[in-house]
């Protein structure tokens, strides 16, 4: 395997020392994202070309990685500069308007990348250096074809450390597990609407293949119901590539916004029977979208307006997993409704609540959680998930690994209270519907309080203190 952070450190250097052009984290990540589509997307043309008798590249010869980047002496400088950008003939221009007969589907899916993307490096020579940076990945030099979401996990790492874009990344341990426990099966349709670089969808790939994929039809039926929507034009091309890695010739995959889903429009047919997500919080919405939702849920919170979303495009019997931080479980007014419907129209019946370090770089409580639709929650189970023994937080070096799953992954088919586990009925949460409720087997320390219960706790020491100072006036003045 090649050295991935230096590969990645190299190309960013590279970028950040050339005189013009790039600005920033956000287009030195736009730059590679569809520099490592091109020559992904080469190389597995290249292996169905093999594989498959007849198999053409949707992409003109002259711009098909091959023939113009793998040559390290290739061309560069201004000649490379006119290649890309040329207003009528460069590669960006005749991309963004491809077409093909044979492959419309796939054709389409290049537009749209072409579409939202930038070439902003300015330097032909600088983006010479950096093509022959991004030759040092060979994805086709492996039997195991393991490997490619390792380095592809890898570069989404760097990526997101380069560029503080924590949003576009989930722990590979928490797709594996909230995949594993939701089960998705071979012909069930699994949706991710908020897929960023698609890491639950290719887990879902993965897990669907190891255990229900035994033939080609059973293959066929997997490439037709695996479906992601992202808005973000990066963290699109990104998985779009990621899901084409994942061995999905043409995937379902699309640029779009989706909470701007005509949500009354959405019927039987639109839903789905798996979603597993890991929705924005505290991201922008665009002006109005969230007119599109039933007046009681109305808000400016990405993730809120997700949740429901995500209830209208569930099956009767379907199921979810979605990562929420602790700001969606709590609160009042429309949040309160959110969850109100959340506990009629569903089963939650599993909250995993995760320490403040698990998606580092960012330090916000989060919790899984897991629930059917079609019948109302009675009671929720909570699991703690704890740190490693002798570890005090989730790093870049230490991060949260799938096999530390194993204790909760054993507890949840065979359910008992224990120190990290507990049970609430419905009855008793409280008011509001709170679903921030406290592990009861350990002491509440101050950091855990609301800031409701803080106001409450101080309210009440004033009150103590006052009492006892009258007590004392009397006491002195007889």
């Amino acid at each position: 395997m090649p050295n991935i952070s230096s590969i990645i450190k190299n190309v960013r250097n590279i970028m950040r020392n050339e005189d013009q052009g790039i600005s920033g984290d956000a287009q030195r990540l736009e730059q590679l994202g569809w520099m490592l589509f091109l020559k992904i997307l080469d190389e597995k043309d290249q292996e169905l070309e093999y594989i498959r008798k007849g198999y053409q590249s949707i992409i003109p010869e002259q711009f098909q990685w091959r023939n113009w980047a793998t040559d390290p002496e290739g061309i560069t400088g201004d000649e490379l500069r006119l290649f890309i950008d040329h207003p009528t003939e460069g590669l960006f221009v005749k991309l963004k308007n491809l077409q093909s007969s044979k492959a419309p589907e796939r054709a389409a899916l290049v537009r749209e990348v072409f579409d939202g993307l930038n070439n902003y490096m300015k330097s032909g020579y600088a983006m010479r250096k950096v093509i022959n940076q991004l030759n040092g990945f060979d994805f086709n030099n492996s039997d195991d074809r393991h490997i490619f979401g390792t380095i592809y996990e890898s570069i989404l790492i760097e990526l997101r450390d380069a560029g503080n874009k924590g949003e576009y990344y989930t722990p590979r341990a928490i797709t594996q597990l909230m995949t594993q426990m939701t089960n998705p099966r071979l012909g069930e349709h699994v949706l991710d609407p908020a897929a960023g670089t698609g890491g639950f969808l290719s887990a879902a790939i993965d897990y669907i293949r190891a255990n229900e994929v035994h033939d080609l039809p059973d293959e066929a039926t997997l490439q037709k119901t695996v479906t992601g929507w992202e808005y973000k034009p990066v963290a699109y091309v990104l998985g779009l590539t990621n899901l084409i890695l994942h061995g999905i010739d043409v995937p379902d995959y699309h640029y779009r916004d989706s909470l701007k889903t005509e949500y009354a429009s959405i019927g039987p047919r639109d839903q789905v029977e798996v979603i597993l997500a890991n929705p924005p919080f505290g991201a922008g919405i665009a002006e109005g979208v969230e007119t599109n939702f039933p007046a009681a849920f109305r808000c400016r919170e990405s993730a809120d307006l997700f949740v429901i979303l995500m209830l209208q495009l569930l099956k009767p019997g379907g199921r979810c997993a979605i990562v929420l931080p602790d700001g969606c479980i709590t609160g009042d007014g429309y949040k309160e409704r959110i969850r109100e419907k959340l506990l009629t129209d569903c089963n939650l019946h599993t909250i995993v609540r995760l320490p403040q370090s698990t998606f580092h770089p960012a330090t916000v409580s989060t919790n899984l959680l897991f629930f059917e639709k079609g019948t109302p929650t009675k009671d929720i189970w909570y699991y703690e998930h704890r740190l490693p023994e002798g570890q005090k937080s989730y790093s870049k070096t230490k991060p949260i690994q799938f096999d530390e799953f194993a204790p909760m992954i054993k507890w949840w088919h065979k359910r008992k209270k224990s120190d990290r586990a507990w049970k609430v009925s419905v009855k008793d949460l409280k008011k509001g519907f709170d679903l921030d409720v406290k592990n009861p087997h350990e002491e509440e320390s101050e950091s855990d309080l609301s800031v409701n219960d803080v106001l409450d706790s101080l309210t009440k020491s004033q009150e103590k203190t006052a009492a006892i100072i009258s007590k004392i006036r009397t006491l002195l003045h007889g």
